[in-house]
């Protein structure tokens, strides 16, 4: 039996944990709007824990490693698809939130801007995994302009 520790004991939790809400979306349903709202705030933290990752490679910081890299990129790919189930009705309120309402006022752009961050995710995990350095730096830019579009239009400062 293999133990999983660290970066990935976190993404292997995360994952779990969206495996149970995706399988049972009657369940994810009855969520109380709080328990919510930090799930999908987990999700978000622990994408940015793997962006800070590749980001310190990106501006060398830490030497460009491919294993961390591809792991790194493939954890950001794979909660990119996450966090979205926590933005259910009621979950404007409650627990400490950033989220702004425009995310209920405006879903189509909210959903346009999930979509886009989750094709960028797609390819920085395949460049990362190819190894080449000069394209998943391009890729990573890609991302992070995909999150800060978000961000602009979604999240409190």
């Amino acid at each position: 039996m293999r133990v999983v520790t660290g970066i990935g004991a976190v993404a292997a939790t995360v994952a779990a944990t969206a495996c149970l809400t995706f399988a049972h979306p009657a369940v994810a349903q009855d969520v109380k709007p709080d328990r919510a709202i930090k799930y999908r705030q987990s999700v978000l933290r622990a994408m940015d824990y793997n962006m800070d990752i590749l980001e310190a490679m990106v501006k060398g910081e830490t030497p460009p490693n491919k294993e961390v890299a591809a792991q790194s990129a493939l954890f950001v790919e794979q909660l990119s698809h996450m966090p979205w189930s926590g933005f259910g009705p009621g979950t404007d309120q409650g627990a400490p939130t950033k989220a702004r309402p425009e995310i209920w006022k405006d879903p189509e752009k909210f959903k346009s801007l999930q979509n886009d961050l989750m094709a960028a995710t797609a390819k920085l995990a395949a460049s990362a995994k190819s190894g080449d350095v000069a394209q998943w730096k391009g890729d990573f830019s890609a991302v992070a302009d995909a999150c800060r579009n978000c961000h602009r239009s979604f999240r409190a400062r």
